[in-house]
């Protein structure tokens, strides 16, 4: 397809004012109106924003879902990461690539099609995933010729339905459904500083892994200096294993815009952003509407409700890049640049989205928010333990009866939730379970009884991560789905810290030979000191993470990095 540099020039317009933070978008619509981001396109698109080309094509190069190459008219992405992988992806990559006489990566010669190899898709309980343009094909089953398409629903479920009480549905939970912001409408009577405690109370920590108090991150850009700061939902869900965002996302995305306007006026800020990952373009549209309602009904804007809070709501879509789920990241990518991750300190809620306080959650804790408003921190607390008050939401996927997302107090266990999910698929046996996403921890068959609590995982060694649990039967080969990991990691990593860049490339070569059999005496003791060493001097939390799973592995199954080990 060729550019026509009069239409590109129109569609570039909406863009032009905002200058390099505009990159983003610009490009994303240059690309949808040329077919990918050729020497003209994005000199143009360089012309249009002036920002230097070379900070055009950096962008470019750095976004696995931006192309500076002939893309065919029609891609098909393959999930292979390990949720996929475990119900035969690699196998439906193959049968594609066979299909059109290509490579994974290639395009055919007449431009037709491109397949590739995806990294999470974020439909891991609906797996095995493809992604056809931007259309969903999931449950995919080559020997019957059967799959779903469209975006087929999940199974939502679990003993506790309050962050959930508005998912699982046919259709979106729009603002006539949802109501009328009534969480919002009551801290409006409140001072800020009072809606701020009331968040310290409720115990509400981060649920995107980090698990940082939410309150303190609030009262800290509450009380920055500034003349503009920002609200950021981090929608940029990409750990293997986890999906639970892009249900509240779809199905209640009006919870998240209620939480940020909360958030706003709490700290005092007149701008937001939801940074939505590139691989759910179907959720676009959802957000798109319930934005455009809330604004119909006085919810964004100047002076909203009559109050004296201006705030209002941007997306900014990704373009696959794992890293821009740390926060810093995501912040640069935001600003036009890539996603490399900053040196802390300074922290966001002082120096963060373009030098600003900015407070930055995710989506499920975005979620909690009207939540805590309407309950009250008594009745939340009422909820879970003393020490990890609330409920959570848990992403079940791989060898399990029903995979899904489930949400339950803290304080149930893996094995409750596990019977939740109808336990083990098939009558098999359990082998083991990798607990926290792909940066998490595997659990043992004997650990079932262990509480889901911050406090109670911790001294089981285990972290709750973003919530994931994927379960492996005895069948499986976990060298298999170690070599998955470890090309996930290498795929993704930034390459900003030299720890990281080479320490997962290493990971991944060595993960890859021992899956294959070719075992070298010292594979063990390398893959520890690799880990370690990514471990204690990586920039940010990737490359800090990096090898937790294989590390777990090695201390529960040893004998699976030996020669003629079981």
């Amino acid at each position: 397809m060729e550019s026509d540099p009069e239409a590109l020039k129109e569609i570039l317009e909406p863009y032009v004012p905002l200058g390099q933070s505009g990159l983003l978008p610009a490009l994303h619509a240059a690309q949808k109106h040329a077919g990918w981001l050729s020497q003209p396109v994005a000199t143009q698109v360089a012309n249009a924003l002036k920002v230097p080309l070379a900070d055009v094509h950096g962008v470019i190069e750095f976004y696995s879902m931006f192309y500076n190459e002939p893309l065919g008219k029609k891609v098909i992405r393959v999930c292979t990461d390990v949720a996929c992988a475990l119900k035969g992806a690699d196998e439906i990559l193959k049968y594609h690539c066979e299909q059109h006489k290509i490579q994974p990566g290639q395009t055919t010669p007449d431009l037709a099609t491109t397949v590739e190899a995806s990294p999470c898709l974020g439909m891991c309980e609906l797996a095995p995933v493809a992604m056809l343009d931007e259309e969903v094909e999931t449950n995919i089953n080559l020997d019957a010729g059967t799959s779903e398409k469209g975006g087929p629903r999940s199974i939502v479920g679990g003993s506790i339905r309050l962050l959930t009480a508005n998912c699982g549905k046919e259709e979106p939970t729009f603002i006539t459904s949802y109501g009328s912001y009534r969480a919002f409408k009551k801290v409006l009577l409140m001072k800020p500083t009072d809606v701020v405690d009331e968040i310290k109370a409720s115990g509400l920590v981060g649920r995107g892994g980090a698990a940082f108090p939410t309150g303190i991150k609030w009262d800290g850009a509450a009380k920055a200096d500034a003349d503009k700061k920002y609200v950021v939902c981090n929608a940029d869900e990409s750990e293997p294993g986890t999906f639970k965002d892009r249900i509240l996302l779809r199905d209640d995305p009006h919870s998240i815009i209620e939480g940020m306007l909360i958030a706003a006026f709490a700290v005092g800020a007149s701008k937001g952003y939801i940074y939505l990952r590139g691989e759910y373009p179907y959720v676009l549209p959802v957000l798109e509407r319930s934005l455009s309602e809330a604004r119909e009904k006085g919810f964004l804007g100047e002076n909203i409700q009559n109050s004296s809070l201006t705030f209002d709501i941007e997306i900014r879509v990704g373009a696959g890049a794992y890293i821009c789920g740390e926060e810093t990241a995501l912040f640069e990518s935001i600003e036009g640049k890539r996603g490399f991750p900053r040196v802390k300190p300074p922290f966001p809620t002082t120096h963060g989205l373009f030098g600003k306080p900015t407070v930055v959650n995710n989506v499920e804790t975005l979620a909690n928010v009207p939540l805590i408003i309407n309950m009250g921190t008594e009745e939340f607390r009422k909820i879970g333990t003393e020490k990890s008050p609330g409920s959570k939401l848990f992403c079940l996927s791989g060898d399990v009866e029903k995979p899904g997302l489930y949400e339950v107090p803290f304080g149930v266990t893996i094995g409750e939730l596990l019977d939740m999910a109808g336990g083990v698929a098939g009558g098999k046996a359990l082998q083991t379970m990798l607990f926290g996403g792909a940066a998490g921890a595997f659990a043992r068959p004997d650990q079932l009884d262990v509480k889901m609590t911050f406090e109670d995982l911790r001294t089981a060694g285990l972290p709750l991560g973003s919530g994931v649990l994927m379960v492996f039967d005895e069948s499986r080969d976990l060298r298999k789905s170690l070599a998955h990991l470890g090309k996930f990691f290498a795929h993704e990593s930034c390459g900003k810290c030299y720890p990281c860049q080479m320490g997962t490339q290493r990971q991944m070569e060595i993960l890859n030979r021992i899956a294959a059999g070719d075992i070298l005496p010292g594979d063990l003791e390398r893959l520890e000191d690799v880990g370690w060493t990514m471990t204690d001097s990586s920039l940010c939390g990737l490359g800090q993470t990096a090898s937790t799973a294989v590390l777990s592995a090695i201390k529960e199954f040893p004998e699976l990095f030996v020669e003629n080990g079981k």
